[in-house]
């Protein structure tokens, strides 16, 4: 094969892959692919934010050798957020168009999120601001890891 012929094919190969053809299936997980999972604490705390919850009060204590350590509804709210924020980095490896679909989604969550924060005054606290910052976290580094993977996928030449 000639030196050319090597990004031709690795070009082929990355659009074989993309469309289903590199061994993985796609079957049953698109959905949950596009689906951003970030939606779910700012829904949580959106609907706990309406019903009027205090996100500083006490919901159990669990006791330690130097006190107690108390989580608030924010606390676990928060949790919720670290959690889907670890799902969706494992899910932006993709180049697919579910996973760009999710980034766009999640782009739109981050910037209700951002106005909820700035606008809605039962959203203005230190738990929904690192709600928000987790967003912003899943928007940025799945168009990062997302362009990373396309680049390993469509390297040309021996570069990457």
């Amino acid at each position: 094969m000639a030196g050319g012929d090597n990004g031709v094919l690795l070009g082929m190969m990355a659009a074989n892959r993309a469309q289903g053809g590199g061994g993985r299936s796609n079957r049953g997980g698109s959905m949950f692919n596009v689906f951003p999972m970030m939606i779910i604490p700012v829904v949580a705390y959106a609907i706990a934010a309406f019903m009027g919850v205090d996100m500083s009060a006490g919901v159990f204590a669990v006791p330690m050798v130097n006190g107690s350590l108390e989580l608030s509804v924010g606390d676990i709210l928060i949790i919720l957020g670290m959690l889907m924020l670890f799902i969706e980095l494992i899910k932006s490896a993709g180049s697919g168009t579910a996973t760009i679909v999710n980034h766009g989604l999640s782009m739109l969550i981050f910037v209700i999120a951002m106005a909820l924060f700035l606008l809605m005054g039962q959203f203005g606290t230190a738990a929904f601001f690192l709600i928000t910052l987790m967003t912003l976290m899943d928007t940025v580094a799945g168009f990062v890891v997302t362009i990373v993977a396309a680049r390993r996928d469509l390297a040309v030449g021996g570069e990457g």
